[in-house]
Parts: C-alpha cells; sequence; structure tokens
C-alpha cells in the first residue's frame, strides 16, 4: 500500500461523514488526496454541489508529462492557465504564456478582491488575496511592447520557415536544400536580405552549376519563395529575423526571491499572422530541446510552456512538421520542460500528439451544430472512463469549471472529475500598454536585445564578392580596349606586330572567359547573379 492510499482513504472518510457522499465521489476525492508537492485547481463538484473539502490537485512533478487546456470561446481557459502559471511560480518553477489577446499581462499585478471572487474563494475553500509574480515582457521581434525575440534564419531552419512561408512539399524540400548549400559554403543566413541574395545567387548561371550535383531548384520554384519573402517582409516580420538572437536559456530564470519567472510573450500586434507566432513558438521550443540536457524525471520541472491557439500550429502543417512537432514534444520531457496546449477541442491536435498529453483540463463545450456534437463525442472518447455522463456534463459546465483528469504522482491516470476552479490571485486583466512598456525597458534584458545588429553574413558577402568581380571585369575591360588601341596605332605607323604581353594575354583570357560572359549578362540583375565559386568559404555553423 502506498503512502498515497492511507491519505485518500482518510480524506474519503473525512468527507464522506461530512457530506454523505456516494461512493463514486468518494472515489474520486481519494484519487487527488496526494502527499507530495502539487497544484491546487479547484473543489470537486458532484450532483450539483461544490465540495471545498475535496480538493482537485495536480502533482507538481506530473508537469512535465505535458497536458491540454481545452474549451469553447468565453469558458475560462485564460484563467485557467493564469492560474496554474501563478502557483508554478510559487513553486520556482519558470513559465511561458503567449498572451494573443493582450490579457494575460496582468499576472504582474495583484488582483483585486470583488464580490465575485469572494464568492468563488468561498465557494471552492480558497484562502484568497491579490498577489502579483515576477514577469517578463517580450515582444516579436520588437512588433509592439516588451523584450524583443529574434531568430537568425539559420537557426529558425528551413521547416520551420517553409511554414510561415505556406510553402508546399515541394519548395519546402528547395528551401531545405538551400539551407544545406550555405551551410555547407559558410554562408550564414542571419536575416531575410541574406536568403535572398542566396536564392537568387542559385538561380544564376554560375549557382545552377553549384547545385547541378545537388539536384537544383527551378527558376519558378524560386520565384515562389522570393515572393512569399517579399509578403513575408511587407507584414512587417523582417525584424523578427535577425540578431541580437534570443538566447532560449533567459526563460529559465528565477526571482531573487525564489519564484519563477513568468515570461509572457505579447502578440496582440500579430494576431492576425498566425502562421508566424505560432511557428515562432515551435521555435523556442525546439531550440530549447536542442540545447537543454537530460535530466529525466524530476521533483518538479524546470519550465512549463503554455502553447495558447494550438490549432494554429497545426492546421496545413505538412508531414514533416507535424513528426518535428510529434518528436519535440515526445522527448522534451526527458529534459524537464512541460508543454501545455491550450486550444478549443481534443480534435484541434494530432492524435500522435494527443497521446502524450498526461494532464487534462476540458472547460464547457458547445454542440449547437452537427459538428459541434460530433467534436462533443470524440472528445468524450478521449477521457478514462468516468462516473459522469461527459456529453451531458461538458455541454452544461459553467464559466470557471472545468472536467479534469491527470497523472498521480504514480503515474496513473487520476478518476475523471468536474471541478470549480480557484481564482487566480493576479489582475485578471491587462496591466495597460504603459505600464507594459515601462516593465519590458526597466529589465535588464531589454539593454541586451533591444538593438538589432546587421553584421557581415550572407549577403554582405555576395554584396562585396558582386562588387569585385565587377571591378575586376572593368579593369580587363579597360586593358583590352587599352591593347586594341595600341593595336591601331601600330598598324596607322607601320610598326611590325610585337609579342602579346602578360596583361594583355589575361585580359583577352578574362574577356572570354565564362565568368565575365556572365558578369556581362548579370549587370544590373538580382544580387549574387555574377558570383563565383571562389567566394565561398568552408561551411561552419553558428551554434
Amino acid at each position: 500500500m502506498t503512502a498515497q492510499e492511507p491519505a485518500g482513504r482518510a480524506v474519503s472518510e473525512e468527507i464522506g461523514r461530512a457530506a454523505a457522499l456516494p461512493q463514486p465521489a468518494l472515489e474520486i476525492a481519494a484519487g487527488y488526496a496526494l502527499t507530495g508537492p502539487a497544484l491546487d485547481l479547484g473543489a470537486l463538484v458532484w450532483d450539483g454541489r461544490c465540495l471545498p473539502d475535496a480538493r482537485i490537485r495536480v502533482p507538481l512533478s506530473m508537469l512535465n508529462r505535458h497536458g491540454l487546456v481545452a474549451g469553447a470561446t468565453g469558458t475560462g481557459k485564460t484563467k485557467t492557465l493564469q492560474l496554474i502559471a501563478e502557483q508554478l511560480s510559487s513553486a520556482g518553477v519558470p513559465v511561458f504564456l503567449a498572451d494573443i489577446k493582450g490579457d494575460v499581462s496582468g499576472v504582474s499585478a495583484p488582483g483585486q478582491e470583488s464580490d465575485r471572487v469572494r464568492e468563488r474563494a468561498a465557494q471552492v475553500g480558497q484562502d484568497w488575496s491579490g498577489q502579483s509574480f515576477p514577469c517578463e515582457f517580450y515582444g516579436l521581434g520588437g512588433i509592439g511592447p516588451g523584450v524583443p525575440l529574434r531568430a537568425t534564419v539559420t537557426d529558425f531552419g528551413p521547416l520551420l520557415l517553409a511554414k510561415v512561408l505556406q510553402l508546399n512539399r515541394t519548395q519546402e524540400q528547395s528551401l531545405g536544400l538551400i539551407f544545406h548549400y550555405a551551410d555547407s559554403k559558410g554562408l550564414e543566413l542571419v536575416d531575410l536580405k541574406d536568403l535572398r541574395a542566396v536564392v537568387a545567387f542559385l538561380v544564376s548561371d554560375t549557382g545552377k552549376e553549384e547545385l547541378r550535383g545537388l539536384g537544383g531548384i527551378s527558376t519558378a520554384t524560386a520565384g515562389v519563395i522570393l515572393r512569399s519573402l517579399t509578403a513575408l517582409e511587407q507584414q512587417g516580420a523582417a525584424a523578427l529575423f535577425g540578431e541580437p538572437e534570443f538566447d532560449t536559456a533567459d526563460l529559465l530564470r528565477t526571482a531573487p526571491d525564489g519564484r519563477g519567472v513568468v515570461s509572457v510573450l505579447e502578440l496582440p500586434a500579430v494576431q492576425d499572422k498566425p502562421q508566424l507566432f505560432s511557428t515562432f513558438l515551435m521555435w523556442l521550443l525546439a531550440d530549447l530541446f536542442h540545447d537543454l540536457p537530460e535530466v529525466g524525471d524530476v521533483d518538479r520541472p524546470r519550465l512549463v510552456f503554455f502553447f495558447d491557439e494550438a490549432h494554429l500550429l497545426f492546421n496545413g502543417a505538412s508531414k514533416a512538421f507535424l513528426e518535428s512537432i510529434t518528436q519535440t514534444v515526445r522527448l522534451i520531457r526527458s529534459k524537464g520542460v512541460g508543454i501545455f496546449f491550450v486550444t478549443q477541442t481534443a480534435k484541434d491536435v494530432p492524435v500522435d500528439v494527443l497521446a502524450q498529453l498526461g494532464n487534462r483540463v476540458q472547460h464547457a463545450m458547445r454542440a449547437f451544430t452537427p459538428d459541434d456534437a460530433k467534436a462533443l463525442k470524440a472528445t468524450v472518447k478521449t477521457f478514462p472512463n468516468s462516473a459522469y455522463d461527459l456529453e451531458e456534463v461538458l455541454t452544461g459546465l459553467g464559466t470557471g469549471e472545468a472536467a479534469i483528469t491527470v497523472l498521480s504522482d504514480r503515474g496513473a491516470p487520476t478518476p475523471v472529475a468536474v471541478a470549480r476552479l480557484w481564482a487566480p490571485r493576479s489582475l485578471m486583466a491587462p496591466i495597460g500598454a504603459g505600464a507594459l512598456d515601462a516593465a519590458a525597458k526597466a529589465s535588464p534584458l531589454y539593454a541586451r536585445y533591444a538593438e538589432p545588429v546587421d553584421r557581415e553574413s550572407a549577403y554582405e558577402r555576395l554584396t562585396a564578392e558582386q562588387q569585385a568581380a565587377e571591378e575586376a571585369a572593368e579593369r580587363a575591360a579597360r586593358q583590352v580596349e587599352e591593347a586594341r588601341e595600341a593595336e591601331r596605332v601600330r598598324q596607322a605607323s607601320g610598326v611590325p606586330q610585337r609579342r602579346v604581353g602578360r596583361e594583355e594575354s589575361l585580359a583577352g583570357q578574362v574577356m572570354g572567359s565564362g565568368i565575365f560572359r556572365s558578369l556581362a549578362r548579370s549587370v544590373g540583375t538580382q544580387l549574387g547573379r555574377e558570383i563565383t565559386r571562389s567566394l565561398f568559404g568552408t561551411a561552419r555553423r553558428r551554434r
């Protein structure tokens, strides 16, 4: 018999004596009577009654087993992730939140007591008081308030960038070839103009020769990629790519008092660009996966990452992209990182990913249409066997209520419990644009990331080589013209023909070479089309 079992039995007996509960409710309460560190989600609801002594909890050690927070719009998903984030911070666990609608910034300010808060606290047995939590605010590339987050094009990678550019499978493969070529030649793709320069070069006469052994890319595909890059730049997204690149280790910080820092990525300014921000969030996870060491099972996560509007990540995703997400979710657990996907229904998440999500908080669902009814039935099937009629329960839940099942501290699923959730202690509203901007600029990270840096990379190297090649061609052309003029003068004066000098011979060779012909054809065309093989150095990775 484990320590949890007698504790659960004692709780069940106490609740049973006080409320004369039926056996199913006692068994549910026992499943959540945990002995180790845990987060409080709320109080059990059975037969319409809220039982404040039957606390529904999730073990801290199980939060790296991932989770799902789902429910229709307006059912309380955002407040649920705010509640979980607060308690994680108090337990010393850093948290990452994506604030798409701009209503999560209140976690940095203490909540305000009200009649509704007092009523909810009394119902669920919560000793409520307002409290603020240490926060760091970020913005994508400086779009909107917050410390700017940037990634280099090289580190972002072709798979994620293809998702942002909405390329098809063939175009995605061509983009991968472009990255491979740039990496093998030591051409660093820091920002979008670097990628544009390399694409333009690889469809030039000289560039096609470079890719002959690798299959090459068609002019049509290159045109699609370049047009997609232009569209991305016109949306203001060019600022997301560049340096200084964000170090994801900064998401793992704790405050001086030992609480975990809540990192809030402010996305209202780009909420109309879902492909962009959802893919950028995936880059953060992939970068963490790449950098963090294996830690195995731990008593608390190193970071819990909330992926809001998760369905946007999977919409239109290629098979390779989905496989990458599934692998990241499956393996990042052993690095101490927990991921919670936040979306409307479990159907929004692919089955292979859903199978990795051990903790579930399901808010109310709607069944107004046949599609809604189908989604409701599919969601019910993803839960363990339940003492509730979940089809009926899920359509009747009130705001701030949810059906919950988590992994116990033994790693087994807990019984499905309907719970009335605790109220967050922080402000359940935005803090205001001025306060948010001031908080971001007061951060020690602001000085590190605020100003973009444009160092020498692929664009600059291609530009320098282009200029050098053009100057060499001009010198050669002048030498040839001088030699021709000298020959005309000799013929006019009747002086015998002399042996051609080394300089004239060299000039003739340059004039007749493929390099010169390529340059002559390419003057005034896109950057990089006249660059020769000799410009490329050895391959070098940034990391």
